[in-house]
């Protein structure tokens, strides 16, 4: 059941709408993930609408770059990304959707810390191959 969703940083500058067609999340033990509490809802750019707040954005990158860790620059929140796994598309995080709405959501623990053993998992879950 297709469901719509918004949802922001924690000092609103960021406002964003997503799509969900499938309420199945990721919860990703990586360095990144974990430190910042990221229950990962990856979507497609279809799917992904920035209300406001590009101003706000700004982005961290590491290791091989890919991914643009985008956050705000006033809260310091990371609302949500444009992760390595699934560079075109949007990894929202689920604790930044303005209802708690977490346990509409099938969550999957990913094991991260071997990210190039795993990866492949996630892309066969979002539907690829």
């Amino acid at each position: 059941m297709e469901s719509v969703y918004a949802g922001s940083c924690h000092c609103q500058a960021i406002r964003f709408r997503v799509t969900v067609e499938k309420h199945e999340a990721v919860q990703c033990n990586c360095s990144i993930c974990r430190k910042k509490g990221f229950l990962h809802l990856i979507v497609p750019p279809e799917n992904f609408e920035l209300i406001s707040g590009t101003d706000a954005l700004t982005t961290y990158k590491f290791n091989t770059e890919i991914a643009s860790h985008t956050f705000c620059r006033y809260c310091g929140i990371h609302a949500f990304y444009r992760p390595r796994s699934h560079p075109e598309w949007f990894d929202v995080n689920l604790r930044c959707l303005d209802e708690d709405v977490i346990s509409n959501f099938d969550i999957s623990l990913f094991d991260g810390v071997n990210w190039e053993e795993n990866v492949a998992q996630l892309n066969t879950e979002q539907g690829e191959s």
